[in-house]
């Protein structure tokens, strides 16, 4: 089996492409979208294991995606990682389907747990 593919899906560019670094040295492989509609196109074209999710982005927000997502492709694990997330917010997108719900700012250890332990 190869490298664990992770879809990270965040508006916040320079978050979202330190993130992938990061955790590429981890062993993991991501792919970047920095849109909900884009990270939708993504997944037509490659599957991920896991998604990270941002919850609140312009245009298509994730809970629109993660919505989509768990109809079009259930066996993706699907992680929301929030800066603007609360309990509510938590038990929504747990009760959605989500897999996994963190704070920005998240320990970066503690989220590769997290994907390694889905896939």
């Amino acid at each position: 089996m190869g490298a664990t593919t992770v879809l990270l899906v965040d508006d916040e560019k320079e978050f979202v492409d330190t993130l992938a670094e990061r955790i590429s040295i981890r062993s993991l492989c991501p792919h970047v979208a920095y849109s909900g509609e884009q990270a939708l196109e993504m997944i037509d074209a490659t599957v991920p294991d896991v998604m990270v999710l941002d919850l609140k982005m312009p245009g298509m927000g994730g809970t629109d995606v993660l919505a989509r997502v768990k109809v079009s492709h259930p066996e993706i694990s699907i992680i929301i990682l929030t800066g603007h997330g609360d309990a509510k917010d938590r038990i929504l997108v747990e009760g959605m389907g989500a897999s996994g719900y963190f704070q920005k700012p998240v320990d970066i250890d503690r989220l590769v747990a997290k994907i390694q332990a889905l896939v």
